[in-house]
């Protein structure tokens, strides 16, 4: 990527850190009307915290033992915006949760991963509780001529989600190339795979002739 891809990468992730504190404080989760939300966030919700509370603690105690009063503010601000912004991490991954409604599903990672899978392209879903490798967010597996996605929360996802056919997500490690299967964080795998197993069998009952086309 280009020097000038990084920069508007940078100032896209921090616009969106930013406007996802703003969200969380507000309590104005971004779920359309008429859409099923389920959270992924309980895995990484302690060590998250765990950072802000340090952060927190380590604010007043500078202050404190820095005897010169230009490098006490300089470090006060640097503090405070650090709290913040990982506060707004917390936050993005609150009110961006995965949604499931009449199109089908909707994955979500904070606001930097948003990939939508309509319910034509599903074909199976179930709960299996995998380790990822690394601790990169989207982590791209060939496995037996197949390629699996997955949208990890601490180096683990919870649900697979077989496609019926290749499909190109929207996923820059993907590198454009088709995926077998998308697999995912989530708080309650088994509520999220009834309710997108519900979605399967009611798409399927709406459009009967769609195996046929």
């Amino acid at each position: 990527m280009s020097a000038a891809g990084l920069v508007r990468r940078a100032v896209a992730f921090e616009l969106g850190t930013w406007r996802s504190l703003g969200r969380w404080v507000a309590r104005r989760p971004d779920v359309p009307a008429g859409a099923e939300a389920f959270g992924y966030v309980s895995a990484a919700a302690p060590v998250l915290w765990t950072f802000v509370v340090l952060s927190a603690v380590e604010i007043p105690l500078v202050d404190w033992l820095l005897p010169w009063p230009a490098a006490r503010v300089a470090l006060l601000v640097v503090g405070v915006y650090g709290l913040l912004w990982m506060l707004g991490m917390l936050g993005g991954m609150h009110v961006h949760p995965h949604t499931v409604d009449d199109e089908g599903l909707r994955v979500r990672n904070s606001f930097a991963v948003d990939v939508r899978v309509p319910w034509e392209a599903i074909t199976a879903v179930r709960v299996r509780r995998r380790s990822v490798e690394g601790s990169r967010t989207v982590v791209v597996a060939e496995e037996g001529g197949r390629r699996a996605v997955s949208v990890a929360v601490v180096a683990s996802t919870q649900v697979d989600v077989e496609l019926r056919t290749p499909l190109v997500l929207p996923l820059a490690r993907t590198g454009g190339r088709p995926v077998d299967e998308l697999r995912l964080a989530a708080d309650d795998p088994a509520a999220l795979v009834r309710r997108l197993r519900a979605g399967i069998a009611g798409h399927a009952a709406a459009t009967p002739d769609a195996d046929a086309r």
